[in-house]
């Protein structure tokens, strides 16, 4: 059986998170690999409620600490139900999110102690932590400017640019932190450019599983 991989795709609303996905999902599938494609918060039915009710605008302000664990909610039921079953057939899983947006989201945006964070995140997810995280990295204001051309903005693209700055500062810190882990791309190049960075990151672990 071969290995599962997991891969993780990060950065700030109108990265170009989406595109991306579409374009490693095609390029490993031509490689005849089994890809799960998936994204945080949802994944399952359930996770995807809470989704619903993290993302909806409300005139009740939403706790800081009451958003942080209602995103741990949702991980623990996607990682038990969705993304543990692929890896463990050999599936390459390839989610849009995953703990890393936590931080820079409920961290760095929220300002809320990483600690806790932390406790969760060892909590939920026990040893499993992404193979590769491709971090599409681009100034707030462009991601803002391109996110609001695709409607009504959810509870999160409507915080302010100040709000942006802090998630990518925390994305690029922690990408600094683990470079073993994190490829920083960016996502101002054209497409054709970005898609080749993607490729040439996921030649990396192409290459560890045929050793």
């Amino acid at each position: 059986m071969s290995t599962g991989r997991f891969i993780t795709i990060e950065g700030i609303e109108g990265a170009g998170k989406s595109t991306q996905l579409e374009f490693i999902q095609q390029h490993l599938c031509h490689r005849g690999v089994e890809v799960v494609r998936t994204r945080e918060p949802g994944g399952t039915p359930l996770a995807e409620s809470i989704r619903e009710l993290l993302l909806a605008p409300r005139e009740e302000p939403v706790a800081e600490l009451a958003e942080l664990l209602l995103m741990f909610a949702a991980r623990a039921q996607h990682i038990e139900r969705r993304i543990k079953p692929a890896l463990e057939r050999g599936a390459w899983v390839v989610c849009d999110r995953f703990t890393d947006a936590t931080y820079a989201y409920q961290g760095g945006g929220r300002g809320l102690d990483l600690a806790p964070i932390a406790q969760l995140e060892r909590l939920v997810q026990g040893e499993l932590r992404p193979d590769l995280t491709l971090l599409l990295d681009l100034p707030p204001r462009q991601g803002m400017a391109r996110a609001r051309g695709r409607g009504a903005p959810d509870r999160f693209e409507a915080e302010a640019e100040e709000f942006f700055q802090r998630v990518r500062q925390c994305y690029l810190q922690r990408a600094a932190a683990e470079p073993q882990r994190f490829v920083v791309i960016d996502a101002t190049e054209p497409l054709e450019q970005v898609q080749q960075a993607v490729a040439q990151a996921l030649a990396r672990l192409e290459v560890d599983d045929a050793r």
